[in-house]
C-alpha cells in the first residue's frame, strides 16, 4: 500500500523592504531619468543586497510550489521626514548631512534644530521618547524610498519571482507599507519606534503577527539586517502569541547590514539564535519547500 502523503505545511515568506533604494544595483539595472538624462541610483545601497535579492528571487522561483503565502514590507517615506535632512539644520543654519546621528541633548544645546522652529517641541518630545526606549538614536538618513519613486519600487528580480508565484497560485503577494508618518522612525514592519497615539499604522500590528503565527514556518529575508530586518524580527519574536520562535527562519544569505553596522548584524543573528530562531541559507531551506510542494 503506498505511503500516505503528509498534509502540506503552511510556509510563509516575509520579505523585508526588498526595494531598489536599498540595493547596490549594477549600472545596467539603473534606468535613465528622462528629466535629467542621468542614471537613477539607489539612495541608500547596502553592500551585497543585489546578490541577496537574486538569491531570494531564485528561492521563490524554485520553491514556489511549497510556499503558502508571501508578504513584502515596503519602506514608504515622504521627502519631509524627521529622519531626513529635509527636516534638520545646524544651529548656525547650515545643512545636516546624511548619516548624522542627532540626540536630544544636541538639540537642547543648539547644535541642531528643526528648520521650522514651531516643530521644536514635538521633535524634542520624539527624541526623548526614542532615547528612553533604548533601541536607537535618531539617524538622519538620505531621502530614500520616497513614495512613488523608482527607489521605492521592488527589486525587479524579486518582483518577477513574486509575480510568477502569484500567477501559479492565483494569490496575492501581500504588500505592507510602513514609514509614512513623518514624525517617527519605522524600522520594524510591525510597529514604529515611537508609536503615534493618533496613527493606528504606527501601533503594534497584532493582526498581522497573529496571521504569521498561524504558519508552520515563517521564513524572513530582506534589507537591511542591521535595521529593518532586525527590528521586525525582534518585534515578531517578542509578540508571537504561540511563543514558538523555532518556527522562524532567517535566511542569512538573503540579507546584509548597512555599512558601518556590521556589529549590529552579528549581534542580531546571535541573539535570535539564542532565542530559538533558525539561521539558514537559501540553499539549505530550498529542500523543505520542495518537500512541501
Amino acid at each position: 500500500m503506498p505511503a500516505r502523503r503528509l498534509m502540506k505545511k503552511n510556509i510563509q515568506l516575509l520579505l523585508i523592504d526588498p526595494q531598489n533604494d536599498f540595493c547596490d544595483l549594477p549600472a545596467d539595472w539603473c534606468p535613465l531619468d528622462p528629466l535629467t538624462g542621468q542614471a537613477l541610483a539607489p539612495a541608500l545601497p547596502v553592500a551585497g543586497a543585489h546578490a541577496d535579492m537574486l538569491r531570494l528571487a531564485g528561492l521563490i522561483r524554485e520553491g514556489a510550489p511549497g510556499i503558502s503565502a508571501i508578504a513584502l514590507t515596503l519602506d514608504s517615506h515622504h521627502r519631509f521626514d524627521i529622519a531626513h535632512p529635509t527636516f534638520w539644520q545646524t544651529g548656525a543654519g547650515g545643512s545636516v548631512s546624511p548619516f548624522t546621528p542627532i540626540a536630544a541633548a544636541q538639540v537642547r544645546d543648539g547644535s541642531y534644530a528643526p528648520k521650522d522652529p514651531l516643530m521644536l517641541p514635538r521633535a524634542l518630545a520624539y527624541l526623548d521618547a526614542l532615547e528612553q526606549r533604548g533601541r536607537y538614536t535618531l539617524m538622519v538618513w538620505p531621502v530614500h524610498c520616497e513614495i512613488g519613486s523608482w527607489g521605492h519600487a521592488i527589486h525587479l528580480a524579486v518582483k518577477a519571482a513574486c509575480n510568477r508565484w502569484e500567477d501559479r497560485n492565483l494569490a496575492v503577494a501581500r504588500k505592507i507599507s510602513k514609514g509614512s508618518n513623518p514624525w517617527t522612525e519605522h524600522y520594524s514592519a510591525l510597529q514604529a519606534e515611537v508609536p503615534d497615539a493618533g496613527d493606528a499604522a504606527t501601533q503594534l500590528n497584532r493582526a498581522f503577527i497573529a496571521e504569521l503565527d498561524r504558519a508552520d514556518q515563517i521564513i524572513i529575508a530582506g534589507e537591511a539586517s542591521s535595521h529593518c530586518v532586525k527590528a521586525t524580527t525582534e518585534h515578531l519574536i517578542d509578540h508571537l502569541p504561540s511563543g514558538q520562535s523555532s518556527k522562524v527562519v532567517l535566511l542569512t544569505d538573503c540579507m546584509s547590514p548597512v555599512g558601518g553596522f556590521e556589529a549590529q548584524h552579528r549581534a542580531f543573528l546571535a541573539d535570535m539564535a539564542s532565542r530559538g530562531v533558525r539561521l539558514a541559507t537559501s540553499a539549505e531551506i530550498l529542500p523543505a519547500l520542495a518537500d512541501n510542494a
